[in-house]
């Protein structure tokens, strides 16, 4: 079944307060004269993510700006499973981070568990992935989902001082950096999300011939 398409000139509502995704994300669709609008600019709130999965997160959060802002919506959830954790964090990954958002404590977190299912780290299941899922939605109610992955290693003692929230402790398949020591351009070219919005922008944009 073929995918609906943004056309050049639309307008569509980003559903997250991060400015630094807002930018990220407004330059790769601006290529394709599709114009990333921020919620700010409708007072929208962040709605309570009740789901289950990351679609299920990603489609209230874009319902809710779709449904204050009248325009289509694209919103994003996203975090770590590890596989040694039977897919733990997932959806939970920034609460495991607190109000606080305190990652150095989540990163923690994740290591002690492992050492406890496991009797030590090094023993460990160390598999882990990084989940993006991307919702799209119309004021018509069509939605369009899209997911990207990126599979790596966990490693016990976090290293590096960019990226954010778990980056310091996962190293991508066929690296030996972490994404926290990896600059941004190169983290990009991997990133779940950069994966998952590729995939939107190829089956769901109008590329003028």
């Amino acid at each position: 079944m073929s995918r609906r398409k943004l056309e050049p000139g639309e307008r569509v509502v980003l559903a997250s307060h991060n400015a630094g995704k807002l930018e990220e994300i407004r330059a790769r669709l601006a290529r394709h004269d599709i114009a990333l609008l921020s919620t700010t600019e409708f007072s929208i709130d962040e709605p309570e993510e009740n789901g289950t999965t990351f679609a299920t997160n990603a489609m209230i959060k874009a319902d809710n700006a779709m449904k204050k802002s009248g325009l289509p919506a694209l919103a994003d959830d996203s975090g770590l499973e590890v596989a040694g954790l039977n897919g733990e964090p997932g959806i939970h990954s920034a609460r495991w981070a607190g109000a606080a958002r305190d990652f150095a404590m989540a990163m923690r977190m994740v290591i002690a568990r492992l050492e406890d299912r496991f009797g030590s780290f090094d023993r460990a299941d160390k598999r882990a992935s990084f989940v993006a899922t991307l919702c799209l939605a119309w004021p018509d109610g069509h939605r369009e989902f899209f997911e990207g992955r990126v599979d790596g290693t966990l490693i016990a003692t976090p290293r590096g001082t960019g990226g954010f929230g778990y980056d310091p402790i996962f190293v991508p398949d066929g690296e030996t950096r972490t994404f926290a020591e990896m600059n941004r351009n190169e983290k990009a070219a991997l990133s779940h999300r950069t994966r998952a919005l590729h995939q939107l922008i190829t089956e769901c944009v109008t590329i003028p011939a």
